[in-house]
């Protein structure tokens, strides 16, 4: 369930919108990050009688979307690498197995000690600087094994 506090400010988000149902992804954000990286269906109902809609339609919006996490979550560090055809062309399939190597995990999977989730995304949006991931919320871009290899050093 929603804490009063994450549904005030869902309230306070209506603000921003002309229509309601336009707070939705506003709206699933917030749910995810006061469960901690995920929204679970619950959740999600309870999104829907604030904005006026059906769960189903808020569970469409949280399932198009690649930075929302739908009933799993998702460890401290969340590792999305881009898989579009930029990146692969300047070799993602080789960062997300040295991901995989690296980490001891498959894409989808979380560590054991629940730090970090590695996945896949189609686009974030970055072509120029491929091949490239998103962590949480940065983006690492121009991608070699060393520099990931510093990057997981430091998220340990």
């Amino acid at each position: 369930m929603l804490s009063e506090q994450a549904k005030q400010e869902i309230l306070a988000s209506l603000k921003k919108y002309h229509d309601k149902r336009s707070a939705v992804m506003d709206a699933v954000r917030i749910a995810q990050k006061e469960n901690g990286g995920h929204v679970v269906k619950r959740d999600m109902e309870e999104i829907a009688e604030i904005l006026e809609m059906q769960p189903v339609e808020v569970n469409a919006a949280a399932a198009f979307y690649t930075m929302y996490r739908i009933d799993k979550p998702v460890g401290r560090h969340h590792i999305q690498v881009c898989r579009n055809i930029s990146c692969s062309l300047m070799g993602a399939e080789h960062i997300i197995k040295h991901l995989e190597r690296s980490l001891g995990i498959k894409t989808g999977e979380t560590t054991t000690d629940h730090r970090i989730t590695l996945s896949t995304v189609e686009c974030l949006g970055s072509c120029g600087t491929a091949p490239m991931m998103q962590v949480n919320d940065e983006y690492y871009e121009n991608l070699t094994e060393a520099k990931i290899d510093e990057l997981l050093k430091k998220m340990a």
